[in-house]
């Protein structure tokens, strides 16, 4: 953009007031594709495009994933004379004909930047240019940015904490949307920094809440962990980013890969895919296509997460990075969601009372649908139980009330409400 656009654009930044996060996008979690985790720097606009198009044909776009995302390295390694951050002339030698190909696809288009004075691999960050970029990004015809947390300037440069260091360039996405009507979604890539789910809400989409991702169990693991204790910030227009998937990658099981993608989802996190799609086997595939689970993940009714209900093998409350919380629940549009999870590292089974679920009522049975298995299996009364469950592996259950359970049952109550049970009369039932 010109300086003298960018000049008007700055007399709106000081003259509108501005709350990046009631833009109208961004409602449900974003689904789609980054780059990173699977090809690095090693990134150019025919590898995206041919990315989308496989996307296209594999029917992923067609179940949600509507997003196509670059992340660091698309830049020269030095700005413009007048300031203005350039993409790299070889490989991405016109962005607006890769995001105008992206959006005749069906997709939106996301790119990468970084909150400090350089980007984590050593291109140039958004600092002190966050308007100059933001107005540059949305000339490129981007929707979408995920703003990282490098090279960050001295005390007495900056002179904010991380809030005033993200808030400036979320100031920056709402007054291009007030000059050109391009509204974006802002993902924080703080890496959980400063107890980003406390504040992350004010002023964008989504928030990282860990360190980088691995394409192994125990990173899994940890993430889950972080996750099982800040649930409640999640919810429409605002949720904790779990991190790219890494389904496709490294050596991950067929069941860690199953309970990756369940647990990514029932939180509420972005759904980003992160391998090469030319090799993805038709597996994964079927993984990343659960529509049952997809439909909680976007589900348009509630946008909270599911949470623990019980650690299982831990006390509850208990922060282990190599097992987390084993019992999870929570509302749908559809009935009480849960996921049990055995972190242990042989089969398992595993038992729960229906009403250490918060969202389940006493004295009613319920309707069991296996979101995997995509079966309907039965009627759970007062308890249920999963047998077999793999190694690293998850069950995904949609309970839906189905009526009174039976009339007479022993004793008169179920779960943690026995230890007070009371007739009318006065009479205790407790522990009967």
């Amino acid at each position: 953009m010109s300086l003298k656009s960018l000049a008007a654009a700055i007399a709106l930044l000081t003259a509108l007031p501005v709350n990046a996060i009631t833009n109208g996008v961004g409602e449900l979690p974003v689904m789609g594709y980054n780059a990173w985790n699977a090809f690095a720097c090693n990134v150019n606009e025919t590898l995206m495009i041919e990315t989308a198009q496989y996307m296209v044909s594999y029917g992923l776009l067609d179940v949600g994933y509507n997003h196509v995302n670059l992340d660091d390295c698309w830049a020269m390694k030095n700005r413009s004379s007048t300031g203005e951050v350039v993409s790299d002339t070889t490989r991405f030698p016109d962005m607006k004909n890769m995001t105008d190909q992206l959006h005749a696809l069906g997709f939106q288009a996301g790119i990468y930047s970084d909150s400090g004075w350089f980007t984590c691999a050593g291109y140039p960050g958004s600092y002190s240019h966050e308007l100059q970029d933001a107005m540059t990004f949305q000339s490129w015809g981007f929707d979408f940015l995920k703003y990282d947390n490098c090279a960050i300037p001295f005390d007495d440069v900056i002179r904010e904490g991380i809030v005033g260091k993200y808030q400036r360039m979320a100031d920056a996405l709402a007054t291009v949307a007030k000059t050109t009507g391009t509204t974006f979604i802002f993902s924080l890539c703080e890496w959980g920094w400063n107890q980003v789910w406390l504040w992350g809400a004010s002023m964008s989409h989504s928030w990282r809440i860990d360190g980088d991702i691995g394409p192994y169990w125990d990173s899994l693991a940890s993430i889950i962990n972080s996750a099982s204790f800040i649930t409640q910030a999640t919810n429409y227009y605002g949720r904790n980013d779990l991190d790219m998937l890494e389904i496709g990658n490294g050596n991950l099981t067929y069941d860690e890969s199953k309970s990756h993608f369940t647990a990514w989802a029932l939180v509420k996190a972005p759904l980003l895919i992160g391998t090469s799609l030319a090799t993805l086997s038709q597996q994964n595939i079927d993984i990343l296509k659960n529509t049952e689970i997809i439909a909680i993940n976007q589900d348009p009714v509630v946008g909270t997460s599911i949470s623990p209900f019980r650690w299982g093998i831990n006390a509850d409350w208990t922060f282990n990075t190599t097992f987390p919380a084993q019992y999870w629940s929570g509302p749908s549009e559809n009935g009480t969601v849960f996921m049990l999870l055995n972190t242990l590292n042989e089969p398992a089974d595993m038992f729960f009372n229906l009403t250490e679920s918060p969202w389940i009522r006493a004295g009613r049975e319920y309707a069991v649908r296996d979101l995997w298995t995509h079966t309907d299996n039965g009627t759970a009364i007062r308890n249920f139980t999963a047998y077999d469950v793999p190694a690293h592996g998850v069950v995904a259950l949609l309970l839906k009330d189905a009526g009174n359970e039976p009339y007479g049952l022993e004793p008169p109550c179920a779960g943690a409400a026995l230890s007070q049970c009371t007739a009318e009369n006065g009479t205790s039932y407790a522990n009967a």
